[in-house]
């Protein structure tokens, strides 16, 4: 017999296939080895895959299984060999010689559980088969090996886990690696469910982990193992078996990407949106000023064609006379609440009230200083609790300042030591004070019951004297004093109060003795009475109303019917004489003023703030002319004319602004 080779490709205890070829040349060697390396490879991985599933098998079912396998291989061996020589080139007659396969075939002998050898010889059309190898040892003694294996593995297998499935438990060796074992979906290679893994070794996504142990949790949920959140670890595993959702997150970055500058183009829409509504009501207001400018120009040749007491060429040397000059504005108040304004010649300073710059060390309201020299302001004056609604000064007594607010007083303050001299509780909030100028001892403040007092300076106790409202209980908004003249038409003094309801000449006869008249105005809409004492005319103000739907300034001439009787009891009264026309809207109580022009001759301005357009309006008082229309940030509240060094000026307020003028 020539000498055989036998090659072991794997044990006989794992379904081995042994592989015997003659060697007479080392061609043929090297064939066989190549072709049994060949056949090798593809039978290892499922051998691995049988040799788990065997675990926890009996002795019995193993050795069924394992002749199972033994005879899978076989076969497959005999396909991968017949391939590989249907391949092969011819060998020459001489060499060529066959290979016989000796394949073990695995059977229940008895209770030994022996595995004989069968050989069996693939014939050649060359040559005759190869017999079997008489001596049976080798074949026993490599069979004994996976006996050992098998008998060593059932001896060390648990009862209980040799009762599970075979079946199930490829599924949780399939299933195993790809899910998370706390929200069972499989994790990812990037994002916020990407592979994490615990110091105890078992995976996670990184998401599920870290709420788990943030939300109360300090072990393992698998193992039990204490952790926290500082143990949780990334892993990169060359072999991992995660969901690739690398363009998913880059698609929701783009994603985040887009809401984001979609987002941006909205507000730009809304800004620009906004600036458009802006624009149109800018245009509008314009539109509105023009439809006015053209009313009040037909209404000034109306007055013309039916004949004024001026001519044309007077009227336009009054225009061209001068004009006022914008010259500074100044902050007053950053919070507003701002309301009226005062002049205090003696000093050479305005004073303008305004709420306490320090809330919370000096809370209250206050007049605040402005030189007139230098237009800057100087100091503050804390002086009441409430809102001021009236200031005035005396024409005797130097830097004496009365003051009326909501917090039911009126003080006297000096401004020469900046401090309160007097205080008077009045019962109830006050609305306006003046100065009587025929007698300067004698002050007066109307109340929010329409109710007048008038205080003696002299006494410090409480009121000399109250003049009780004639119609309805209106707030007293403003308060005027006409000196006595004996050379006008209307020589009475006496003091005019205007309500809501209308007006009221309080004539003042001698001491404390007061004749009341009542003034015919319209009843409901008056808001402001102001008094020029040179012409005796006074300038009512109407808000808008039904009848009226726009502002209206109306210049009144007071007389005095003569008295014919001593019996009889002389009647004092007025009559318009000019009506200026300003914008629909008057949600404020504006104090206008009447007074001198600085142009001289004779002439006298009117001066009133309109809220439809923020703007301070000049007329001629002698024309009924518009002069000068100056805008203003906001609504105007009070208006002062004054003098310095020889120069005009006027100064109006809003909330939180004043702007000085200078006529030129």
């Amino acid at each position: 017999m020539e000498e055989m080779e036998v090659e072991v490709v794997q044990p006989l205890g794992e379904g081995g296939v042994i592989v015997v070829s003659e060697s007479d040349s080392s061609t043929e060697e090297e064939g066989v080895s190549v072709q049994a390396d060949r056949s090798r490879r593809p039978v290892q991985r499922p051998l691995q895959r049988r040799r788990r599933r065997r675990i926890g098998l009996s002795t019995r079912e193993e050795l069924q299984a394992l002749i199972r396998d033994t005879e899978e291989l076989s076969e497959r061996l005999r396909r991968h060999t017949a391939d590989a020589q249907s391949h092969r080139p011819a060998p020459p007659p001489s060499s060529s010689r066959p290979a016989a396969v000796i394949t073990h075939t695995s059977h229940q002998s008895g209770a030994t559980g022996l595995l004989p050898a069968h050989v069996s010889s693939q014939p050649s059309s060359s040559g005759p088969s190869v017999p079997p190898e008489p001596e049976g040892t080798s074949a026993e003694a490599q069979a004994e090996e996976p006996r050992q294996e098998t008998e060593a593995a059932s001896e060390s297998v648990d009862p209980i886990e040799a009762a599970a499935s075979p079946a199930e438990e490829a599924e949780v060796d399939e299933g195993e690696g790809e899910t998370c074992s706390i929200c069972f979906e499989p994790w990812t290679t990037a994002g916020d469910h990407r592979l994490a893994a615990l110091r105890c070794g078992h995976l996670f996504g990184y998401i599920c982990i870290s709420r788990w142990l943030t939300g109360g949790g300090n072990k393992c949920p698998q193992c039990n193992k204490p952790a926290k959140r500082g143990h949780i670890i990334f892993l990169y595993a060359r072999r991992l078996k995660a969901l690739d959702n690398t363009e998913e997150v880059r698609l929701k970055s783009r994603l985040e990407l887009e809401q984001g500058s979609r987002r941006m183009e909205q507000l730009e829409v809304a800004q620009c949106r906004q600036q458009l509504q802006l624009v149109a009501d800018e245009n509008v207001r314009l539109r509105r000023e023009v439809e006015e400018l053209r009313r009040w120009k037909a209404q000034t040749s109306f007055g013309s064609s039916q004949g004024s007491s001026l001519s044309s060429s007077q009227r336009q040397d009054s225009s061209s006379a001068g004009h006022y000059v914008f010259s500074k504005a100044l902050l007053v108040s950053q919070t507003g609440s701002s309301r009226v304004l005062s002049y205090c010649e003696p000093l050479g300073c305005l004073l303008a009230s305004q709420p306490s710059t320090h809330a919370t060390l000096l809370p209250g309201f206050g007049v605040k200083m402005i030189s007139t020299a230098t237009l800057k302001p100087s100091q503050y004056i804390p002086i009441h609790t409430k809102q001021i609604r009236g200031l005035a000064f005396s024409q005797h007594q130097d830097s004496l300042l009365l003051s009326a607010a909501f917090d039911s007083t009126i003080k006297l303050t000096s401004l020469m030591t900046n401090t309160v001299v007097q205080a008077y509780n009045t019962g109830r909030p006050v609305w306006s004070c003046c100065w009587c100028h025929d007698n300067n001892n004698y002050i007066y403040a109307g109340l929010s019951n329409g109710s007048v007092l008038v205080y003696d300076t002299r006494d410090t106790s409480t009121h000399v004297q109250e003049l009780a409202p004639l119609r309805s209980s209106c707030p007293v908004v403003s308060l005027s004093y006409i000196p006595r003249a004996a050379s006008s038409t209307f020589p009475c003094g006496g003091l005019i109060a205007g309500t809501l309801e209308g007006g009221c000449f309080w004539e003042h006869i001698e001491g404390t003795t007061y004749t009341p008249h009542i003034l015919p105005l319209e009843s409901g809409n008056c808001t402001d009475i102001q008094v020029e004492p040179e012409s005796r005319h006074c300038l009512v103000t109407y808000r808008p109303g039904r009848t009226n739907p726009s502002l209206r300034c109306v210049l009144m001439e007071l007389s005095r019917t003569p008295q014919t009787d001593s019996n009889q009891t002389p009647v004092c009264s007025c009559s318009p004489v000019q009506t200026f026309t300003a914008g629909s809207s008057c949600k404020l109580l504006t104090k206008n003023r009447v007074f001198k022009s600085p142009a001289g001759e004779g002439a006298t301005l009117v001066c009133a703030g309109d809220e439809a357009s923020n703007s301070t309006m000049v007329w001629d008082a002698g024309t009924g002319a518009l002069l000068q229309k100056m805008p203003a940030d906001l609504p105007v509240l009070d208006i002062c004319p004054f003098q310095v060094n020889q120069g005009s000026y006027l100064a109006s307020l809003t909330e939180k602004m004043l702007k000085v003028y200078k006529w030129e």
